[in-house]
């Protein structure tokens, strides 16, 4: 518990003291945000904002998890490092992105397919370090589980039923499916001053509360009372995991203060990617990759609007001759802007249906183990 506080006290007072800091020196470097010229025109006021602001609260969630551990007096694990490896893989690649967007000053970076391969490559490595026999833990534990899982691992979903190959690759291959449905969704999603950010700040929290209930839960856990031991929960380290999250949230915390509106600085695909991928460790690690649907709400319902924009243009085009659109512009938010809500508004709403949608994740976890 004083891992995960100090974790995320540290933090927040790491984005929310030295962002200043990082705006001029980003200002300086010339990284400003390159603004569409066919998306909203309120947006183009916020040409030249300095971006790429992903790594400010990467690197001060990373630092928070390591000064709770030490301060704490708790070694951090495999399972930590895992989520922050794929933050800063995915962050990596999004910092590639931005950085090509503002030398070039165009909205398009690396391209997408090359964006996808830097995922699947990220992904892929991070589910070899998860499933690897070679870091089972002292319980016989690997950090991720060879089962799909809903709010626990499902028997018959069993991944390694065909055998240890086939196994690993249909591993893999759903590891990069979580990855980068996860990252492209927050991607897509941090499209207003504050969106991502704040939608973020209540995804990731939903696994503070996941880990920690885990790690008093655990099947190794002395003092579990022996009359409810038989609903205990099988996951590799769930007390760091909750510190993990602690930190990212506490660093996206200080970071809204300069992020929301009128932002004076972007988190970038930097920021996004990195989020996405944190997101989608944290529901590999801590067994509840299916629960990712609710936690993600928000995002997943921005991403859906996208593809019904683009497939319904397409099959009208091939109908009529002439693309028709369901939106006004996609993603979903900008439709709203576009229909006259302030951006202000449509962010602080589709902040409560991000919570809401949290608050359903972490109520229907906590009803799976008390109805076992």
């Amino acid at each position: 518990m004083i891992a995960l506080l100090i974790a995320g006290a540290f933090s927040l007072a790491f984005t929310l003291f030295l962002t200043p800091l990082f705006i001029r020196l980003f200002t300086r470097l010339g990284w400003g945000q390159f603004i569409r010229d066919d998306g909203p025109q309120t947006h183009h006021t916020k040409r030249g904002t300095p971006t790429m602001g992903g790594i400010i609260f990467l690197v001060g969630a990373f630092l928070g998890y390591l000064v709770g551990h030490w301060v704490a007096g708790v070694p951090w694990t495999m399972v930590g490092v895992l989520v922050f490896g794929m933050a800063f893989g995915l962050g990596l690649v999004g910092f590639i992105d931005d950085f090509m967007k503002t030398r070039k000053q165009r909205s398009l970076g690396i391209g997408g397919w090359t964006k996808i391969a830097g995922q699947l490559i990220v992904g892929t490595v991070f589910a070899v370090f998860a499933i690897t026999e070679n870091f089972r833990d002292e319980n016989d534990l690997t950090p991720a589980s060879t089962l799909i899982s809903g709010v626990r691992d499902i028997a018959w979903l069993n991944l390694f039923a065909f055998g240890s190959v086939v196994g690993f690759v249909l591993f893999v291959i759903w590891v990069n499916v979580i990855t980068t449905s996860t990252s492209n969704a927050v991607n897509v999603t941090d499209g207003l001053d504050g969106l991502a950010s704040g939608a973020a700040i209540f995804a990731i929290s939903a696994y503070i509360f996941i880990g920690f209930w885990q790690a008093n839960q655990s099947c190794f856990n002395s003092l579990l009372d022996p009359d409810v031991a038989y609903k205990c929960y099988e996951v590799r380290d769930p007390l760091d995991l909750a510190v993990a999250a602690a930190a990212l949230c506490g660093a996206l915390i200080g970071f809204l203060w300069w992020n929301t509106s009128p932002a004076r600085i972007f988190m970038g695909d930097t920021g996004s990617m990195g989020l996405g991928g944190a997101l989608a460790a944290l529901a590999i690690l801590t067994r509840t990759e299916l629960l990712l649907v609710l936690v993600a709400g928000l995002f997943i319902i921005t991403t859906g609007s996208v593809i019904i924009q683009r497939v319904w243009f397409k099959v009208t085009k091939w109908r009529y001759g002439q693309g028709r659109r369901v939106f006004l512009m996609s993603p979903l938010h900008h439709h709203f802007e576009l229909k006259g809500w302030a951006e202000i508004t449509v962010v602080v709403r589709f902040w409560i249906i991000a919570a809401l949608f949290v608050a359903a994740a972490v109520g229907a976890f906590y009803l799976e183990w008390v109805s076992r």
